[in-house]
């Protein structure tokens, strides 16, 4: 979807079709004409006969009447998003939490903002329990029987995320539907269906004993609940995707993807990239697309792909591949890249969740106030507040988002309320962090695999500084260069630090560390969460997380 408001999914800048031995392949949007008041497609140029009847084209059709509700909803967020909170607030009336905020007597957003806190998962941590311990009307009405287990907090090694039936029918599953349909949409030469789904997942175990309730990684909730007749067109077998140990998992993956016609992948980037490293050392070849020829397209999430992008460009050669964001969190399916020319997401507004912002700059205060999503700016970084069909309510997830337009709604992921570096007043936040480290392999030709950062108080000569411990997937020529042209990206994007770096008055330049292949998924592993939507913290205001990256690393000291 451009920025500028216009409804068409479909960009009239594609490429012309270049001619193949079985047909005309188009290697991004296909040549079409589009009709101007919808973008849907009217006519495809030079289809050849064994181009249209394939799986894909049968299925393809199911797809399309979604596409235009979505369109629809563009013109219509406000209303859209205070028909999701009458009907939240409508069935969770009879619940405890319900009574307690007087849900019976809501009948407006204003309302509802008066009555129900703001809330973060300590606020809401008794009652999950509660809902842990099989009782029922809790948070959301009768008994949840799954629970996504995610990072912790300052208390916890772990939250427990409630999913409800509703929840994953109406808001994850929905939204992994919604990625095909948009996705068929811009692709309508797509052989989708024709081939096999490699879908990652991570593990469950059981809930407190609970006969008939897990707790454990979303993704593994999914593929637990999935429709059977998903399993048909996807890989690996449902007892492989679930394995708790990540690295016979990932060979496992990796033997049984490998003979499959694969045509597209879904997971996270980092845990993609390393079944796809393990798939080429069992087949012997350089690239991907040497084992899967027909491959055409990445539905990617969980962290920000631009250090992995390079990495997946070198290793998939084929024009026809694409890339797709989507944001897909414990605690509910919210976005989606909707045009492949603008990293953007459209953000979903139908789902069963309401959208509310809190300005970044009052967060943590006592007085902040949520802003609903009809009063949002571009241009303004936000942390997201959420209320859903499995019982968050007024939830602070801890994510931050940026719109780039509010006709239609679209956004980035700018960060974590949690992860940023403030402590010089330099207020460094991960999509800072990601755009400079991609200016920085621009020019020199690097990738960049994994990496953290945190701010050095004062060393033993008095420096204050940002020290990066950095897992290369290429190696720049010269680190010293790569640090250089990283902390002047970083300058030139924040002001903020620019001002603090003013000749090394109050910050030095910042330092790299390298750290060797592998680093970061051993010091995953010895948190006991390598594998499934685990991630490495980006940014932290303190040193708890790099002291232990960098304990790791042999002989290291500050």
């Amino acid at each position: 979807m451009p920025a500028s408001g216009n409804p068409q999914f479909l960009k009239k800048n594609c490429t012309s079709a270049r001619k193949q031995k079985n047909g005309y392949l188009c290697p991004q949007l296909f040549i079409m004409d589009a009709a101007p008041s919808t973008g849907t497609a009217v006519s495809v140029k030079r289809l050849y006969i064994h181009d249209i009847m394939n799986l894909t084209n049968l299925i393809a059709p199911f797809f399309r009447n979604r596409v235009q509700e979505i369109e629809n909803f563009f013109t219509q967020a406000e209303s859209v998003q205070r028909q999701v909170l009458d009907n939240l607030v409508r069935r969770a009336s009879d619940t405890q939490w319900g009574r307690k905020h007087h849900y019976a007597e809501i009948r407006t957003y204003e309302d509802f903002a008066e009555r129900v806190p703001l809330s973060t998962y300590e606020d809401l941590k008794a009652d999950i329990d509660r809902m842990r311990q099989g009782e029922a009307d809790v948070l959301w009405p009768g008994r949840v029987r799954w629970f996504a287990k995610s990072s912790g907090t300052t208390n916890d090694k772990s939250k427990f995320i409630p999913v409800s039936r509703s929840g994953l029918n109406d808001t994850h599953y929905a939204g992994g539907s919604d990625a095909v349909a948009i996705y068929l949409h811009n692709n309508p030469l797509s052989r989708l269906f024709d081939g096999r789904a490699l879908i990652l997942g991570g593990s469950h175990a059981p809930n407190y004993n609970l006969p008939g309730t897990l707790v454990g990684d979303l993704s593994a909730i999914l593929i637990e609940n999935i429709n059977p007749l998903v399993n048909l067109v996807r890989v690996p077998k449902k007892s492989t995707a679930l394995l708790a140990d990540f690295m016979e998992k990932r060979d496992r993956i990796a033997r049984e993807a490998m003979h499959k016609n694969v045509t597209n992948l879904s997971g996270v980037p980092s845990w993609m990239m390393s079944v796809i490293n393990r798939v080429l050392e069992l087949s012997g070849k350089e690239y991907l697309d040497e084992v899967w020829p027909n491959l055409e397209v990445f539905f990617h999430g969980g962290v920000a792909f631009t250090p992995y992008r390079e990495q997946y460009h070198r290793l998939i050669r084929s024009p026809r591949m694409h890339y797709m964001e989507t944001y897909n969190a414990s605690e509910g399916f919210f976005g989606l890249q909707n045009d492949p020319c603008d990293p953007a997401m459209l953000l979903m507004l139908d789902y069963g969740v309401f959208y509310e912002f809190i300005p970044l700059e009052e967060v943590g205060h006592p007085e902040a106030k949520a802003l609903p999503l009809w009063e949002v700016e571009t241009g303004r970084n936000y942390a997201m507040v959420i209320s859903t069909s499995s019982g968050l309510w007024r939830y602070q997830i801890g994510d931050t988002v940026k719109f780039t337009s509010t006709h239609p709604y679209k956004f980035i992921i700018s960060g974590r309320t949690k992860s940023f570096i403030n402590a010089f007043g330099e207020e460094l936040i991960v999509d800072n962090a990601e755009k400079g480290l991609q200016e920085a392999c621009r020019q020199t030709g690097a990738q960049v695999r994994e990496y953290t950062a945190a701010p050095v108080f004062m060393d033993d000569r008095g420096r204050c500084r940002h020290q990066w411990v950095m897992e290369f997937g290429k190696e720049p020529p010269s680190l010293e260069a790569f640090a250089d042209i990283l902390d002047r990206a970083l300058q030139n994007l924040n002001s903020d630090y620019e001002a603090k770096r003013f000749k090394d008055l109050t910050l030095q330049r910042l330092e790299i560390i390298k750290a060797p292949h592998g680093h970061f998924d051993r010091w995953l592993e010895s948190k006991g969460k390598l594998g499934g939507q685990h991630k490495v913290p980006r940014l932290c205001n303190n040193r708890d997380i790099i002291e232990e990256v960098l304990a790791l690393l042999p002989d290291y000291t500050i």
